[in-house]
């Protein structure tokens, strides 16, 4: 393996130490020994669920070649899978709502375990159920964990700051060090002890049932709006109020399905980027290194969510501006290469020698794309903030999976399409996907910035008096449109005969 592999891996590896031993005690919350062992039941949990998930993911696409199927049939498995989340997954996921985000939970860990069964079969039907489960299990897993982790938090009387650092600790651990190990893990599985590519997706089944026996012996159940008189169809015109009814909902959720997008577009672009030319690459080492950058990005996004004086709604509008660079690279450079003979000498452009190692281009690429996922490990932590914030708990299972609809919708239109246009032109639809979700964050900064407080003044006899009311936005709570006023605290200033009212 090539020096410079090493170098990457390592450099990012003592920048996240760096960053995780420096921590002062401006960078960490002080919070209670109750919430410490909530948080780490949940890290628990949310550890083996992710490992449940990272263990089967790198060897999908092997096993189906295994079993004698090609590019084609192997595209509909995984268009079955996005296409069940968008359909099956979002009824499902929405049910969570109003059935118990706990019974959600382990209808996850029994749908993936009986996906990973499926793994047994070379029958291609059999197959495709395993790919439809999968995606039914895709959707609790980004949904009902985290309704439930926020429904019980605030129903514990936990500070609401104290979410940010489960939310950037689950990131860290579950899509950064338990990738890591459930890569090397699984890879000895097949490659060391050679018990097969279904070897891991068996593992992956003990994860799960590991993680179901702790969700069912130690959390309680919670719900969203649990009337019995709200079907599901009541449900989905629910959140679909609520979305069209408070634009920082409908931003939310179109700024997601934009990043998500992206990000999934990018699973599947970045081998072909790195070897255009079949350079001999070493997968797994790369994706481990992808996953060190996303612990970086998440412990970058801890620091930050630590300080009550930084606001996530600022400091993403430069996330998305630097992911959207680092994905519009690939593109920067070929179109250098082809239009200056020097600079395509000096990048090393691809020759017509098949093999090969990576090169200086493939070299420059890799940085970039070690930046995007830097950048994914903030994201994740700080959607989740701003989605705690900002969508109502009666419906946030069913909201949280209607962004997921057009994102399903978009990666499926792109594995259909992979082959239909040129690698550059994807990944530069990518950065102006992450462009506009750039805008669309400075709108919903904006936004929530307008919504803060309004400031109304009048005379009471010889004495000015001025009044900071905080208006709060329009939602959709209980079947109903509501207004709300809040004014919380009153402090009466004798020289400057006002009275400021703060929330």
């Amino acid at each position: 393996m090539e020096v410079f592999y090493f170098l990457v891996f390592g450099g990012l590896a003592a920048v996240v130490a760096a960053l995780e031993l420096s921590k002062t005690s401006k960078d960490r919350i002080n919070t209670s020994t109750a919430f410490t062992s909530f948080k780490n039941n949940y890290l628990l949990v949310y550890s083996l669920m992710m490992a449940g998930d990272w263990l089967q993911g790198p060897y999908v696409y092997y096993l189906y070649s295994q079993y004698g199927y090609g590019k084609g049939d192997i595209g509909q498995l995984f268009i079955a899978g996005f296409g069940s989340s968008m359909l099956f997954g979002t009824i499902v996921g929405s049910l969570a709502d109003k059935q118990g985000r706990k019974r959600a939970c382990v209808t996850y860990c029994i749908t993936y375990i009986l996906s990973c069964i499926t793994k047994h079969s070379p029958q291609y039907k059999i197959l495709m159920l395993g790919r439809i489960l999968g995606g039914i299990a895709t959707s609790l897993l980004f949904s009902a964990f985290e309704s439930w982790l926020v429904a019980e938090h605030n129903k514990r009387g936990f500070e609401q700051q104290w979410l940010s650092l489960t939310f950037s600790k689950a990131i860290f651990l579950g899509n950064g060090l338990i990738a890591i190990l459930s890569g090397l893990f699984g890879n000895v599985l097949v490659d060391t002890l050679g018990l097969g590519p279904v070897a891991p997706f068996d593992a992956a089944a003990c994860f799960l049932a590991i993680g179901m026996a702790i969700i069912l012996s130690s959390w309680t159940e919670n719900y969203g709006d649990p009337s019995e008189s709200k079907d599901l169809l009541m449900q989905f015109k629910g959140a679909a109020v609520a979305i069209a009814s408070d634009e920082k909902i409908a931003l939310l959720g179109a700024i997601q399905s934009l990043f998500e997008g992206s990000m999934y577009t990018f699973v599947f672009l970045w081998t072909p980027a790195l070897s255009p030319n079949e350079e001999e690459i070493p997968h797994g080492f790369i994706f481990a290194t992808f996953m060190l950058a996303s612990m970086l990005g998440s412990s970058i996004a801890s620091r930050l969510m630590a300080r009550s004086s930084t606001r996530v709604e600022s400091y993403m509008q430069i996330v998305f501006t630097i992911s959207s660079a680092s994905l519009l690279l690939p593109t920067i450079l070929t179109v250098i290469s082809k239009f200056d003979c020097k600079s395509e000498k000096f990048l090393v452009a691809p020759s017509d020698v098949k093999g090969g190692s990576i090169s200086f281009k493939g070299c420059i690429q890799l940085l970039g794309f070690c930046t995007f996922e830097a950048c994914v490990g903030i994201f994740w932590p700080s959607i989740m903030k701003m989605r705690s914030q900002y969508i109502p708990e009666e419906a946030r299972s069913t909201i949280m999976n209607f962004f997921r609809i057009p994102l399903n919708i978009f990666v499926c239109i792109v594995l259909y399409n992979v082959n239909a246009f040129p690698i550059t032109v994807m990944f530069g639809m990518c950065s102006i996907f992450l462009f506009v979700a750039t805008l669309l964050q400075r709108r919903l900064m904006m936004i929530s910035e307008s919504q803060r407080s309004t400031a109304f003044s009048f005379a009471v006899g010889h004495h000015s008096m001025e009044l900071f009311l905080i208006v709060e936005p329009i939602k959709y709570h209980n079947g109903a449109l509501t207004v709300g006023l809040d004014i919380t605290e009153m402090i009466f200033g004798e020289e400057t005969n006002s009275v400021p009212l703060f929330k």
